[in-house]
């Protein structure tokens, strides 16, 4: 569906946001875009939009390129950015003007996702919180049934009840006809939600694995504090240790926010560790 290769992207007279990245989204999953703050995940994001341009490599959606903005293409990719501007206008309205862009729209959906997230189509946006705005723009980008939805930190400015709201709203949206991508530092937030992960750090990618893969080639969980040979990764916790390893024990339930601290601290490692398991 949509195909990045050798990309790097830098802003002007700044270093290298982005450095030969290659990569594949397909349809009928939904990935997890983690990094640190600045590691270029909302940049990659809107690269996929066709709202900034590689300096070199490829960014393609359907064979085209991305930044083309080709009508045909553009109605077929939506984001929901960190940081928004919404006009002063009632939630219907803002519907009615921009809904037409996107030929597979689903009105009833959008107030349906609305009302689930205790909202009306009568209520004006600029009297809204920052996190129902949120929540305007991830109903109305879900109820676009674009076949690539792309999600920058959606969770920011969401109260612990309205992350759960997220989680289930997403996990009612995912078809096979669609690819949504979904961009966060919150690792956490995401748990349960995704089957891919990919990790940016350093400008380059240093993760691309469905979880399948993950999870049948390392262990998660807990240990006394000793020595284990096949530990790859470790870190303090109130009770103990929780422990990285290579999966030569029973398969574990991913702990995101561990796999991440692992990739971030111990890549390499990591990453040949799978890439043994896998073709031995």
């Amino acid at each position: 569906m949509l195909s990045i290769k050798k990309l790097h992207f830098a802003y002007s007279n700044s270093p290298a946001v982005l450095s030969n990245i290659n990569l594949n989204f397909s349809t009928g999953n939904i990935y997890g875009l983690f990094g640190k703050n600045g590691e270029g995940k909302s940049t990659l994001l809107k690269l996929m939009a066709g709202l900034l341009f590689p300096m070199t490599g490829s960014c393609n959606l359907h064979g085209e390129p991305t930044k083309k903005r080709q009508p045909h293409i553009l109605k077929d990719v939506f984001l929901v950015p960190e940081d928004f501007e919404l006009p002063s206008l009632r939630i219907g309205q803002f519907e009615k003007i921009n809904s037409s862009f996107y030929p597979s729209f689903s009105k009833t959906q959008f107030y349906d996702l609305l009302e689930e997230f205790g909202l009306s189509p009568s209520n004006t946006i600029s009297k809204l919180s920052f996190g129902q705005k949120k929540k305007v723009l991830i109903a109305f980008g879900i109820a676009t049934n674009t076949p690539l939805l792309l999600m920058d930190e959606p969770t920011n400015g969401l109260d612990i009840p309205s992350k759960s709201q997220f989680r289930k709203v997403m996990a009612s949206a995912v078809d096979q006809g669609k690819c949504i991508v979904i961009s966060t530092h919150q690792v956490r937030d995401l748990h349960s939600l995704i089957n891919h992960v990919v990790i940016l750090d350093d400008s380059k990618v240093c993760m691309d694995l469905p979880l399948e893969t993950i999870s049948e080639n390392l262990w998660f969980g807990m240990t006394p504090k000793k020595n284990l040979e096949d530990v790859i990764y470790t870190e303090s916790t109130l009770g103990g240790r929780a422990i990285l390893a290579r999966g030569e024990r029973d398969e574990t339930e991913i702990d995101l926010e561990l796999l991440f601290n692992g990739v971030i601290e111990a890549g390499v490692k990591i990453t040949e560790s799978i890439n043994s398991e896998t073709h031995a």
